[in-house]
């Protein structure tokens, strides 16, 4: 059973190690606002954040994530 704060962190001790034993519900952060576009390197898309409590405060409500397939190896990802 998991205990979740009031800035929504929410801590659920478990016997495996593999899993994060602190972490945020699917009802924080944010989601994909509309459709994703794809450019030449990669993709754009835009972000609303989901209403839910703010963690650091001055949270910017809508954002432009951007990804691009530089080398096989390496994807960069800017916000």
């Amino acid at each position: 059973q998991s205990t979740c704060t009031l800035r929504g962190c929410c801590w659920s001790p478990s016997n495996d190690t593999s899993v994060p034993w602190c972490f945020f519900s699917s009802n924080s952060g944010y989601k994909v606002d509309g459709s994703t576009r794809a450019t030449q390197a990669g993709f754009e898309t835009t972000l609303t954040r989901l209403p839910s409590p703010s963690l650091f405060g001055n949270d910017i409500n809508t954002v432009l994530l951007t990804g691009e397939y530089q080398t096989p190896n390496r994807f960069r990802f800017k916000v």
